[in-house]
């Protein structure tokens, strides 16, 4: 029973990112050019955005002179994508039913999106898009708790682990080869309600109940005011986990 709830919950927090894509568009970050220097194949022209969100990823891509199609399974998700980058192809599905004809990408990347799918069933479909050889690229921006005020913010969140999830050594499977692991460390100055935004896209934190969806957020709000207050800038330190594996 403890099992099906949990794979209930999962399913439930993989289901609720469109409720909340205006604070996920306006509170997530980017990801760093170095991470993608790293996860990018030589010579790569088109590429899938795998789980696109709403964009934050996409954005990047398309700065590079890339040919860019977007994968994404969540309307509001999808709507908001459509309000930032109207001319970027984008497409309505999920890791484990790509609607792309095969070969047809040089790459396939994921953020903050490999944790909610089933590798068993996304490995050979995202391989069948990719052309021979292809990379499958994936990446987490991990909030760094090494860093005091952020382990202090991290105690008062329930699961304030969840976006760690497979984000160490995520698992691909056949028909793709060996995973490699790369770690690219940043600090993106934010504001507070940037911040609260953050912390309210966040799945279990949409999925929470009231009131302690509210408490959870008044509590983020007052540790982050008394950081802001203590030396006058919030800055959020990061490590972009990033892994990458080719077909074999």
């Amino acid at each position: 029973m403890d099992t099906e709830r949990s794979a209930e919950r999962r399913r439930a927090q993989s289901r609720s990112f469109g409720a909340a894509a205006a604070a996920y568009e306006r509170g997530r970050p980017t990801y760093p050019a170095a991470a993608l220097d790293w996860l990018l194949p030589e010579g790569a022209r088109r590429v899938l955005d795998l789980g696109a969100g709403t964009g934050k990823l996409t954005r990047s891509l398309v700065g590079r002179g890339l040919d860019v199609v977007a994968v994404e399974p969540t309307e509001g998700m999808r709507a908001q994508f459509r309000a930032v980058l109207p001319d970027v192809e984008l497409v309505a599905g999920t890791a484990e039913d790509v609607p792309l004809p095969d070969a047809s990408v040089d790459a396939a990347l994921a953020a903050q999106a490999w944790h909610w799918v089933d590798p068993r069933t996304a490995a050979p479909e995202v391989a069948r898009v990719l052309r021979p050889g292809g990379t499958l690229g994936l990446l987490w921006n991990v909030r760094d708790a090494s860093v005091p005020w952020i382990a202090r913010l991290d105690r008062l969140l329930p699961q304030a682990g969840e976006e760690h999830l497979r984000s160490m050594a995520p698992v691909v499977g056949p028909p793709f080869g060996p995973v490699e692991r790369h770690d690219v460390t940043w600090t993106q100055v934010i504001t507070l309600e940037e911040l609260m935004d953050l912390t309210a896209s966040r799945s279990w934190v949409i999925t929470l109940e009231e009131p302690r969806r509210s408490a959870v957020l008044d509590d983020v709000r007052t540790q982050a005011q008394a950081r802001l207050d203590e030396v006058g800038v919030l800055e959020m330190a990061y490590v972009t986990r990033c892994s990458r594996t080719r077909t074999t």
